[in-house]
């Protein structure tokens, strides 16, 4: 760890909130939950009025491209920009594919493994990288590693013109302290298992590429986006409504609702820079899931039980420097913890994706 990193205390969990505007108290469907996912705020429309070109979004069929790609196309539209954004994706599911075209987007189907990939990519000059491969890592790390480095290298030759900020994760890193306010981006990348190595070499392939090849980027270290669906929150939320005890042992985590992450992303189109900027893109405090789950049972009427001891090391990021660029996230925490409570209580519709955050060994 580089000691001359000045590091800021994040505070545990907080009930009270900012005061804030347009957001609902609970969200009523799908509907209105896309709205709000990929709502631009006024500096994402800034952004668009002052690219000039293209921009594509590669790997836009996952759990954040939809939300993020309808963004980017609101704020274009908002900012009377001309430019075309691009949806790139396997698009195995029609019906994925016409959702992203409704929003505004030119989509093209591309596998980024398949030998010609790069010959069906467009041109652009802006992109957004969200390819990665997590899950089945135990079963298939060949795979893992294939999505997590052959692709990103694709990618990289494709456009080593263009300005690229590319999805990475808070999982590069080791374990830090609770109470030490979570990785720098300066810290060692010596994380644990093979997808967390195998994000690291994504980077590197990347930062390769940049100091090389002179391609401005950005390294967009998330953990973990939120939202009724999906995440840390449901997976909470869930085994509190089947009357499961919340296990301590990963006691603490970081949260950012996942429509700020597609703002944040956007945003750092213009901040794309060689060598890559390597930046913990999540929320300013460091949560502890004992706080959390208790909230969620209050606001869902239902019991919680807790097993286990919190360890005194978590998987933990420090967003102080994409705070200092972009300022804090405007989402409150606890107004998405109601949200996540309300929805998993009404029993609306999950991914049906648990993240396994609470996994200590790398072996998701």
């Amino acid at each position: 760890m580089n000691a001359s990193v000045a590091r800021r205390s994040h505070p545990r969990f907080l009930i009270s909130e900012a005061f804030v505007v347009d957001l609902p108290d609970r969200i009523a469907d799908e509907a209105e939950l896309e709205e709000l996912l990929s709502r631009p705020p006024a500096a994402v429309v800034d952004v668009f009025r002052r690219l000039r070109g293209d921009l594509a979004v590669l790997g836009s069929g996952g759990k954040m491209g939809a939300s993020l790609v309808r963004m980017a196309c609101r704020a274009r539209d908002a900012a009377g920009s001309r430019a075309t954004v691009f949806s790139v994706s396997r698009f195995g599911d029609a019906a994925v594919r016409a959702r992203h075209e409704a929003a505004g987007a030119e989509t093209v189907a591309c596998d980024l493994l398949a030998e010609d990939a790069a010959d069906r990519l467009p041109p652009a000059a802006h992109i957004v990288y969200m390819v990665g491969l997590k899950f089945g890592t135990s079963d298939r790390p060949d795979r893992t590693w294939a999505a997590n480095t052959v692709a990103p290298w694709t990618a990289a030759g494709a456009y080593r013109d263009a300005a690229i900020v590319a999805f990475s994760t808070g999982c590069v890193y080791d374990f830090t302290r609770v109470g030490s306010g979570g990785s720098v981006e300066t810290d060692p990348l010596e994380p644990r298992g093979e997808y967390a190595n195998a994000a690291v070499a994504r980077e590197r392939l990347f930062e390769y590429a940049s100091r090389e090849r002179g391609t401005p980027m950005v390294l967009l270290r998330l953990n973990y986006a939120l939202e009724p669906r999906y995440g840390v929150l449901v997976d909470l939320a869930q085994r509190i409504a089947a009357g499961e005890p919340i296990d301590l042992s990963t006691g603490h985590f970081n949260g950012i609702w996942q429509g700020d992450a597609n703002a944040a992303a956007l945003r750092l189109l213009e901040h794309a820079a060689r060598p890559p900027l390597a930046l913990n893109v999540t929320g300013t405090q460091t949560l502890a899931v004992r706080d959390v789950a208790t909230r969620l049972a209050e606001r869902m009427g239902r019991p919680v039980a807790f097993t286990g001891e919190p360890a005194p090391a978590a998987l933990l990021a420090n967003s102080a420097q994409a705070t200092a660029l972009l300022g804090e996230p405007a989402t409150p925490i606890g107004r998405v913890i109601d949200w996540v409570a309300d929805w998993t209580a009404r029993g609306g519709r999950t991914l049906g994706k648990p993240t396994h955050f609470e996994v200590r060994d790398g072996r998701y």
